[in-house]
């Protein structure tokens, strides 16, 4: 009964998420639901300590680095993008497309993907509109890199930050070993997405329109730069990362001065209080049956099999349950295995939810983005674009894993 109550919480907390409908917030059913099991006895005090202890740090370091990408927003980095983006496409929609992808690869593995997902896809709306040419591959491209371009550091993705504290590696190690994987993932999303958009990267952009070129606001990224040298360093000398981000994040805030009322904002709160609900019912459902499941489903060891079956299962999760549920209930048993099964599971669930629009919340705020620009988002073709880049990209993201764990 304990297990079914948990795993009904859970479902409502997803389907919340995913619909969103306005009389039910996700974050008040996530942190209402998890208040229903303590009520109940499903969740005891002791795993709701357990759970905020390992969520906390993670959810702070979150928060810090909202408001860096705000932060980075202000100072004028993504305008300085945009006109970057339209002056290096030379009037050309398939070299603005190249473009994108470097902005979109760069944003995500640094500020992380709700950068990409938020911040640069009305930018790249804005520079198609501006050279007049089709912003769907372009804007498909932000969608596909802020899931895959995820895969760098611990700060990419919060399902990263999450495995981060559990794999036990440095932030220089985990960089060293996911940077091929990263570099294999973001190639085979541009082989594909050239391909399946050709017909709209032939036609030339209006290059007769003025686009001015803007400064760069070298104190923001300055302080980027130094918060991902902190961030290396303080690994190698017990320095939480939270510290770092919080640091970055002030000296943004005391640079551009935003209000009290903007700098929370940007921190999204409510998306916060989702994060450690959710934690909270995965943490019951775990207690009660799910995680001794998944335990008996993956597979256990470091071998190249054993890391596809778990990088697969992972990504069949995520478009199952959503990524970062899925990180949840896989990583305990991942992280038993070492941090080559986790880096696995991070594979999985960071390229996996590129099939389906339910595999990521970043992918849900993406269509909504979209459509508030006035553009239609069809399912078909979304899938149809996953099929031709999730498999593909599992296999030789995994393959490019393992080899950087026997190198290394």
């Amino acid at each position: 009964m304990s297990e079914a109550i948990a795993l009904l919480v859970l479902v409502a907390s997803l389907v919340a998420a995913i619909t969103r409908p306005r009389w039910a917030p996700d974050w008040a059913v996530a942190a209402g639901g998890a208040l229903v099991l303590l009520a109940a006895g499903v969740l005891s005090f002791h795993g709701v300590r357990e759970a905020l202890s390992n969520l906390g740090p993670t959810v702070g370091f979150l928060a810090a680095l909202l408001v860096l990408a705000d932060g980075c927003r202000r100072a004028g980095v993504f305008d300085a993008l945009g006109a970057g983006m339209a002056l290096g496409s030379s009037g050309r929609s398939s070299r603005l497309l190249a473009m994108v992808f470097l902005a979109a690869a760069g944003t995500t593995a640094v500020l992380s993907l709700d950068a990409t997902v938020v911040l640069l896809t009305p930018i790249v709306f804005a520079t198609a509109a501006r050279l007049r040419v089709n912003p769907r591959p372009h804007v498909y491209a932000c969608s596909h890199l802020a899931n895959s371009a995820s895969l760098l550091l611990p700060v990419s993705n919060l399902t990263n930050l999450l495995a981060f504290r559990a794999s036990g590696l440095s932030f220089p190690r985990f960089a060293g070993l996911m940077v091929l994987p990263w570099l294999v993932a973001v190639l085979i999303e541009w082989l594909v997405l050239r391909r399946a958009f050709a017909g709209d990267l032939r036609r030339h952009a209006t290059w007769s329109i003025r686009v001015e070129r803007r400064p760069l606001p070298w104190f923001a990224l300055g302080v980027v730069g130094l918060a991902l040298v902190g961030f290396a360093l303080g690994s190698l000398i017990s320095v939480e990362p939270v510290w770092v981000a919080a640091a970055a994040a002030l000296a943004l805030v005391l640079r551009e001065r935003p209000r009290p009322a903007e700098v929370v904002r940007a921190a999204e709160p409510t998306f916060l209080m989702f994060v450690l609900g959710l934690g909270l019912v995965v943490q019951a459902a775990s207690q009660h049956g799910l995680s001794s499941a998944v335990d008996s489903l993956l597979p256990h060891g470091t071998s190249l099999a054993t890391l596809l079956a778990v990088a697969a299962a992972s990504a069949v999760l995520a478009n199952l349950v959503n990524n970062l549920p899925a990180t949840l209930i896989v990583l305990p048993v991942a992280a038993s295995s070492g941090p080559g099964a986790v880096l696995a599971m991070l594979v999985g669930v960071n390229i996996g939810p590129n099939l389906t629009y339910v595999g990521s919340l970043a992918t849900l705020l993406w269509r909504r983005i979209v459509h508030a620009h006035d553009h239609e988002t069809d399912m078909g073709e979304y899938t149809r674009l996953g099929l031709q880049t999730v498999p593909l990209a599992l296999l030789a993201a995994t393959l490019a894993l393992w080899l950087a764990l026997q190198v290394l």
